[in-house]
C-alpha cells in the first residue's frame, strides 16, 4: 500500500504506465540479489558478484513504451526472462515456415512442425501481416547508422539452400561483425549471394562504408575470390586470412600420417612474439618443408603475408584476430535455425531468418562486458607494419 500511494503522489502522467515501470523494475532487482546472494547494500560472504550500473531497454507493451533499467553484473550477464529475447527469431522461424507451407513446397518435416504449431489453415494474409512486422525490425537493424572507429572487422559466410527460378541452389550468407574503438563487439551486416563473386564482396564492402563504417585496420575472413582486393579498395586496410582454414589447405598438400608433424611446425611461427620473428621463423618452415613438400611450401610463400598479419597487432588481441572461429557460435545458430527450413522459398525469408537471429545475438553482446578491453585499444595507436602494397598485390 505504501507503494502505491508513493505512486499516486507522484503525479502528472500516466499512472499505470509509471505503475508498471516501477513493479518490474522492482521484479528485476529481485531476481539479480537473488543471483548475487544478498541485497543491494548487504554485506555478506555469500555474495557471488556485484552490480555493475545498468542499460536502458524500451519494452513494448499495451500501456505503451516501458522504460527500463535492465542491472549489470561484474561477473556474468543478466537478462529478465519477461522480455523474451529469443521471440524475433522465433516469429521468423515460422514466419518462413508458414511462407514455404502455403506456397506448396515445403518437406514433410516442415509439414509436421507447421502442424505441430497449430497453424493448419493460416491465411496469405495473416503470414503477410506477421512478415511485414519482422520485415521492418530487422531492415531497420541492418541498415541502421554505423557510428566510430571499428579497427577489427570479422567476415564468414554461412552457406544456404533456396529455390530460384524452380530450381534448388545454393547461396551465401555473409555476416559481417566489427569491434569498436572502445572494444565493443556488434554486428554490422548481412548480405546474400554469391561469395565468390568479386563484384559482390565489392557491394557488400560499400554498402557497409556508406553506413558510416571506418577507421577499419584488420579484416579477418576466410580466403574467398575478390574479397581481399576489395577489402584493400574500399578500406586500404590488412587482410588477415583465417589460420584455421590456411591449416585445413595446407595440410591437403601433406600424407595423412605427417599432418601432425607439418600442423605442429607451422604452428610453431604462431608462437614468436612479434611479427619481424614470426616472419623469420615462417620463412624457415617453409624451406624445411620444400624438399618434401613443394607444393606447401609455395602455398607458405604465397600466403605468408596473409596468415601472419595479425601478429603486427597489439599481442592482447592475437588470440582473436588470427580466424574467424569468434563467429563460429553464431554461425552455428544460424545453421540450427536454417536446418529447421531446409530448403528457403525466396532470399527474402533468408535475409528475414538470419537477420532476426543477428538482431537477438546482437542484442545479448550489449548486455556482456566488452569483447576488448579499453586499455588494450588504446595501444593500437599507428597503422599495423604490413605494407598495404603487399595486401594489394
Amino acid at each position: 500500500m505504501a507503494f502505491l500511494d508513493a505512486m499516486q503522489k507522484r503525479g502528472g502522467g500516466d499512472f499505470l504506465k509509471e505503475l508498471a515501470e516501477a513493479v518490474l523494475q522492482r521484479l528485476m532487482d529481485y531476481d539479480v540479489e537473488g543471483r548475487i546472494g544478498v541485497g543491494r547494500y548487504e554485506r555478506s560472504d555469500e555474495r557471488t558478484t556485484q552490480r555493475n550500473g545498468f542499460r536502458e531497454r524500451s519494452y513494448d507493451t499495451r500501456l505503451g513504451t516501458l522504460d527500463l533499467k535492465i542491472p549489470k553484473l561484474r561477473k556474468g550477464s543478466y537478462f529478465p526472462a519477461f522480455l523474451e529475447p529469443r521471440k524475433t527469431a522465433e516469429r521468423a522461424l515460422v514466419a518462413v515456415v508458414q511462407e514455404a507451407w502455403i506456397q506448396g513446397i515445403s518437406t514433410r518435416k516442415v509439414d509436421d512442425l507447421v502442424k505441430a504449431m497449430g497453424m493448419d489453415g493460416i491465411s496469405k494474409s495473416q503470414v503477410s501481416a506477421l512478415c511485414k512486422d519482422i520485415d521492418q525490425r530487422v531492415a531497420s537493424f541492418l541498415n541502421r547508422p554505423i557510428a566510430g572507429d571499428w579497427p577489427y572487422v570479422w567476415l564468414d559466410a554461412t552457406y544456404l539452400k533456396v529455390r530460384e527460378d524452380g530450381r534448388i541452389v545454393s547461396v551465401a550468407a555473409i555476416i559481417a561483425t566489427g569491434v569498436n574503438a572502445d572494444g565493443r563487439r556488434e554486428i554490422l551486416g548481412l548480405g546474400i549471394g554469391a561469395s565468390e563473386a568479386a563484384t559482390f564482396w565489392l557491394g557488400f564492402l560499400r554498402s557497409l562504408e556508406k553506413r558510416g563504417l571506418k577507421g577499419v585496420k584488420l579484416v579477418v575472413s576466410d580466403a574467398h575470390e575478390g574479397l581481399k582486393a576489395a577489402v584493400a579498395q574500399v578500406f586500404r586496410a590488412t587482410w588477415q586470412r583465417c589460420r584455421v582454414h590456411f591449416m585445413r589447405n595446407a595440410l591437403a598438400h601433406v600424407p595423412k600420417g605427417q599432418h601432425q608433424m607439418v600442423a605442429a611446425a607451422i604452428r610453431s611461427v604462431f608462437a614468436q612474439e612479434t611479427h619481424a620473428e614470426g616472419s623469420k621463423a615462417w620463412r624457415h618452415v617453409a624451406d624445411q618443408l620444400r624438399p618434401r613438400f613443394s607444393k606447401l611450401a609455395a602455398l607458405m610463400d604465397q600466403a605468408e603475408a596473409d596468415v601472419i598479419a595479425f601478429m603486427a597487432f597489439p599481442k592482447a588481441h592475437w588470440q582473436k584476430l588470427h580466424s574467424t572461429n569468434p563467429l563460429e557460435r553464431l554461425n552455428k545458430e544460424v545453421k540450427r535455425r536454417a536446418d529447421v527450413v531446409g530448403i528457403f522459398p525466396n532470399e527474402a525469408s533468408i535475409m528475414r531468418l538470419v537477420g532476426a537471429i543477428l538482431l537477438e545475438q546482437n542484442d545479448e553482446w550489449q548486455l556482456q562486458h566488452r569483447y576488448m578491453t579499453q586499455e588494450t585499444m588504446i595501444t593500437l595507436g599507428e597503422e599495423p607494419i604490413v605494407a598495404l602494397a603487399t595486401i594489394a598485390a
